[in-house]
C-alpha cells in the first residue's frame, strides 16, 4: 500500500525558492525526519504537505491519487503540529483536547491522552496557567487522543516536536510516534537531531534539505 509521495515538488514564498525538484515517499508504518539547515524549507515542505501553503509545482499523492482531487479528505486525514501551541487559554487540558477531538469525529474520552504525556493532574486547570512545556505536552497530547481511532489522522506532520521538551518527554513522544506507525500510520517529522531520532531509527529514513537561495524560509 502506498502512503504519500511527492513529484517534483517546489515552493516559492517571496518570489524566492524554498525547494524545488523534491520527490519524497513514505509508505504506512514509517516515517520520515527532516533535517537540514535553518532556511532549507523544513517547515515550508511542511505547510504544503498539509495543504497550509500553496505549491508552485509538481503534486503530492495519497496512495496514488493527487490530493488536490479532495482537499477535504486530505485535510482530514492531517494532523499537524507546528512551532506554536494553539490552546484556548481560558479552557482546562480536557477541554482542549475535547475540542480538538471534535472537530475529528473522535472519541471525547480524552484522559488516556493526558495519562500518555503525565499531564493528567492537570486535567481541570485552564492553559494559561501551563508552563511551556506543559502546553507542549498537551498540544502532542492530541496525537494520542486520535491513534486509536479508525477516523483519526494517519498522517501525522511535525515540525520539531521535540522543542521544549525534557527527556521523559520525548520518550513520551517517540512511543506515541511508535505506536502510530505500528497501526500502519505515517510520519513526517523536521528535527535537528537528538534522542528522538535515535529512539525513532529502525522505523524512519532520514531525508537532509540543502539550503537554497532563500534566506528566509524555516
Amino acid at each position: 500500500m502506498q502512503g504519500l509521495t511527492t513529484h517534483n515538488l517546489s515552493c516559492i514564498r517571496g518570489e524566492r525558492a524554498v525547494f524545488a525538484g523534491l520527490d519524497l515517499a513514505v509508505n504506512p508504518g514509517r516515517a520520515i525526519l527532516l533535517s537540514g539547515a535553518n532556511g532549507s524549507g523544513k517547515s515550508s515542505l511542511l505547510r504544503v504537505l498539509a495543504g497550509l501553503l500553496p505549491a508552485a509545482g509538481g503534486h503530492i499523492e495519497w496512495e496514488g491519487t493527487d490530493i488536490a482531487q479532495d482537499p477535504d479528505a486530505h485535510r482530514a486525514r492531517v494532523a499537524y503540529i507546528g512551532h506554536s501551541d494553539p490552546l484556548k487559554p481560558s479552557m482546562t487540558a480536557t477541554e482542549n483536547l475535547r475540542f480538538w477531538a471534535q472537530l475529528y469525529g473522535l472519541d471525547p474520552s480524552v484522559e488516556p491522552a493526558l495519562y500518555q504525556f503525565s499531564i493528567e493532574h492537570l486535567a481541570d486547570v485552564p492553559a494559561r496557567y501551563f508552563s511551556a512545556g506543559q502546553k507542549r505536552r498537551l498540544n502532542l497530547a492530541r496525537l494520542a487522543a486520535g491513534q486509536n481511532s479508525p477516523s483519526g489522522p494517519t498522517l501525522w506532520l511535525l515540525d520539531e516536536p521535540a522543542t521544549g521538551l525534557d527527556p521523559g518527554a520525548v520518550s513520551m513522544l517517540a512511543n506515541t510516534i511508535l505506536a502510530h506507525l505500528s497501526n500502519e500510520g505515517t510520519a513526517i517529522i523536521s528535527t535537528h537531531g537528538g534522542r528522538l531520532d535515535e529512539l525513532l531509527a529502525d522505523h524512519a529514513d532520514h531525508v537532509t534539505l540543502q539550503t537554497s537561495q532563500s534566506e528566509f524560509a524555516r
